[in-house]
């Protein structure tokens, strides 16, 4: 039987940025995944502040070289690769001088949420749809942890469907205690639109913030792991609205934890769900 594939797509990761839950997850899961048999491909925005020397990325040219439209303005799509020699695993990063190459993650130096951040995560997106195509490797689940990435969902559902690379593919989004205050340009939406997302498909971000965001990932979701034990009420009914399988809360820090054979067996689940 072929190994079931699982592409996660990843707003943090260790050892590339400071230590949260969001990050320990995206460098400790992709690996434990793996080891349990499955494929696995790991994507993550490649910061600023990430040391491409230290932890030796490099340019994959044969992937490099498209050029995403956001906002009106073409923008070179540039991957790279660095390798987690201790997993066997490899990292690839999601690229653009634009976007990227600043010292801090989403915010300023003062704090300040960056004005453009909503199209990080269009760019973001679509550059990990776009790469996955081209790498022509076709993924069971696609596990999109973390804010950045919660645009990905509406793109895979409504502008890649037809995609014979997705058609396939279960989206499980992982939610984390982050930006729900934060608030995006009042263009977001009309920046989301392309072929195949209308802006009826948007009313959700009606206004554009955190909050919304994650419910527009929800909505175009197919599984829910809760990733923070404090995720905003909001949101918790509307995930209890929308029926959707749910993965409760695990702490990743308790002695013994299992959380990787528990979002392993989750996988199994939403893949298997239809096959039943």
């Amino acid at each position: 039987m072929e190994s079931k594939r699982v592409l996660f797509v990843n707003s943090e990761s260790l050892p590339y940025v400071p230590e949260s839950t969001a990050a320990k997850i995206g460098r400790y899961l992709p690996q434990g995944i793996q080891e349990s048999g499955k494929e696995i491909r790991s994507f993550m925005p490649k910061y600023g502040c990430i040391n491409e020397r230290r932890n030796q990325l490099h340019e994959v040219i044969r992937l490099s070289g498209m050029n995403i439209i956001v906002n009106d303005i073409d923008r070179p799509l540039i991957i790279k690769v660095a390798s987690i020699s201790a997993a066997r695993m490899q990292v690839y990063f999601i690229d653009n001088e634009d976007y990227f190459h600043r010292k801090f993650i989403y915010t300023d130096s003062d704090g300040k949420f960056f004005d453009d951040n909503d199209e990080r995560a269009i760019f973001f997106a679509r550059g990990v749809l776009e790469t996955v195509k081209k790498l022509r490797w076709k993924p069971d689940i696609i596990h999109c942890s973390g804010w950045i990435s919660h645009i990905l969902p509406i793109y895979l559902k409504k502008a890649y469907s037809d995609d014979p690379i997705f058609s396939d593919s279960k989206l499980v989004l992982s939610l984390y205690n982050e930006v729900a205050g934060e608030t995006f340009s009042p263009a977001t939406a009309s920046k989301i639109v392309m072929r195949g997302v209308q802006k009826k498909d948007l009313e959700l971000l009606s206004p554009p913030n955190g909050i919304n965001l994650a419910k527009l990932a929800i909505r175009y979701s197919d599984a829910i792991i809760l990733g923070s034990p404090d995720i905003d009420a909001e949101l918790i009914n509307y995930i209890e609205k929308s029926s959707l399988p749910v993965l409760q809360y695990i702490d990743i820090d308790a002695p013994e934890s299992d959380y990787i054979a528990q979002y392993n067996n989750f996988y199994d689940k939403i893949i298997n769900r239809d096959a039943d």
